[in-house]
C-alpha cells in the first residue's frame, strides 16, 4: 500500500473541502429555489441539456433507484420540462429529453449557477484557477464534465 502523502489528512486539507463543498452546495441550492426547482430536478435538467438517455441511466448517474426517477420524471412533466419517449429500439427502454422549455429554464439555471461560482472563485487568482480544475478532477474524475451536464452525486 502506497503511503499517502503528509497533506491528504490535514485538519486544513479536510476543512477547506468541507468548507468549499458547502459553498457549493449554498450555492446550487439557493439556484434551485429561485427557480421553484429541487435539488434533483436542477440535477436533472442538467443531464438533460445535452442527451437523452433512458430512465436507468438516470438512476445510475443520480443514485436513485428507478421509482425515484419516475416520480421525478413525472413531476418534471407535470411542469413541462421533460417529455418520455419509448425506445425505438427497445420497446421496453423509456427515453426521457429536456422540453424546449426544460431547455430554456436549464440555460438560465446554468448561467445563475456559472455566475453565482465565479462570485465564489472572484479572489483566487487567475493562474491558479487552472490547479483548482486539476485537482477536483483527480478527486472526482471523469464525473467532471462541461457544465452542469455531469454534476455527479
Amino acid at each position: 500500500m502506497a503511503a499517502k502523502p503528509e497533506s491528504a489528512g490535514t485538519p486544513e486539507l479536510v476543512d477547506s473541502l468541507v468548507q468549499l463543498s458547502f459553498a457549493v452546495q449554498d450555492v446550487l441550492a439557493r439556484v434551485s429555489a429561485a427557480y421553484d426547482l429541487s435539488l434533483t430536478q436542477l440535477r436533472l435538467l442538467g443531464i438533460l441539456r445535452d442527451r437523452t438517455p433512458p430512465m436507468t441511466a438516470i438512476a445510475e448517474h443520480l443514485g436513485l433507484d428507478r421509482s425515484s426517477v419516475t416520480g421525478l420524471v413525472d413531476r418534471a412533466e407535470r411542469r413541462g420540462l421533460v417529455s418520455r419517449a419509448t425506445s425505438t429500439q427497445d420497446a421496453r427502454v423509456t427515453i426521457v429529453s429536456a422540453t424546449p422549455r426544460g431547455l430554456d429554464v436549464g440555460r438560465q439555471v446554468t448561467a445563475t449557477v456559472t455566475a453565482e461560482i465565479e462570485t465564489l472563485v472572484e479572489r483566487v487568482p487567475a493562474r491558479d484557477r487552472d490547479g483548482m480544475v486539476r485537482a477536483a478532477m483527480s478527486v472526482v474524475g471523469p464525473r467532471i464534465g462541461p457544465g452542469l451536464a455531469t454534476t455527479g452525486r
